[in-house]
């Protein structure tokens, strides 16, 4: 298989393959380092290219995550954030319309300093924080959710600040993350073939050939997630979105 038309140098395998083993570690433990794997796949690849070939690297990964945690997850808040996240997919494939594929890196970057704000104002507010009783609270974390996860795969900022909001235990945050975006990313896939036409059998034999680090990666989250307390986990993840977010508007 001739992978030349997305692998130019080594440097391109390794980040494909650093990409692949940040989401495996993100998605069974330590939240937040695939968010620098979007940046850098976009970076690299192309940024409405690489949202193809990262979403079966992500859609592996989910897989993973919810094996291991399959007991543990909040089924409310997944059935609550999934309708509107449905329509934030309607609002992305009508944005890619308007939006040339070379801004898409802004998009995705601009989608997520919004995140960013969110993010810190929650930890401003601290206890004082009320929003998350309103009825429009989840789904408009759905919208958000359903648009950043449609147009970059960057939705995993919205689901943090999102369950972190509504004081979830760490293992039930990271099983209730595994389930909503396992359901998310498979819906995904026919749009990603048949209305964008970003995922082909090259891209996926490309993808298959991360498969290891994938696994690597899951193994190293289920084992990190254990050590790191749950304040520690709140700051990675910032440190992480903030530099994410450079990244993408630079």
């Amino acid at each position: 298989m001739d992978f030349s038309i997305w692998i130019q140098s080594p440097y391109d395998w390794g980040i494909l393959f650093l990409s692949a083993l940040f989401v495996g570690i993100s998605k069974t433990g330590i939240q937040g380092l695939n968010l620098l794997a979007v940046p850098m796949m976009a970076v690299t690849f192309g940024a409405k290219p690489s949202t193809g070939l990262i979403l079966p690297i992500l859609c592996l990964a989910d897989l993973m995550a919810v094996w291991y945690y399959r007991r543990i997850a909040e089924w409310q808040y997944v059935l609550k954030l999934l309708p509107s996240a449905l329509v934030g997919f309607a609002v992305a494939l009508f944005v890619d319309k308007l939006v040339p594929p070379t801004e898409f890196k802004h998009l995705m970057g601009s989608c997520l300093l919004v995140v960013l704000l969110v993010m810190f104002w929650s930890d401003w507010k601290g206890k004082e924080n009320s929003l998350s009783n309103h009825w429009w609270y989840g789904p408009l974390f759905g919208l958000m959710g359903g648009f950043t996860t449609m147009i970059g795969n960057a939705a995993g900022p919205v689901m943090a600040i999102y369950l972190l909001s509504v004081k979830m235990p760490k293992y039930n945050f990271v099983g209730t993350n595994a389930w909503f975006f396992l359901v998310v990313n498979y819906l995904k896939i026919p749009i990603q073939v048949f209305a964008w036409d970003n995922i082909t059998l090259s891209s996926l034999m490309l993808d298959a050939c991360t498969i290891p680090f994938i696994i690597i990666g899951g193994v190293l989250g289920i084992i990190l997630v254990k050590k790191l307390p749950e304040k520690g986990f709140r700051y990675f993840t910032t440190a992480v979105t903030c530099l994410s977010v450079l990244m993408l508007l630079i």
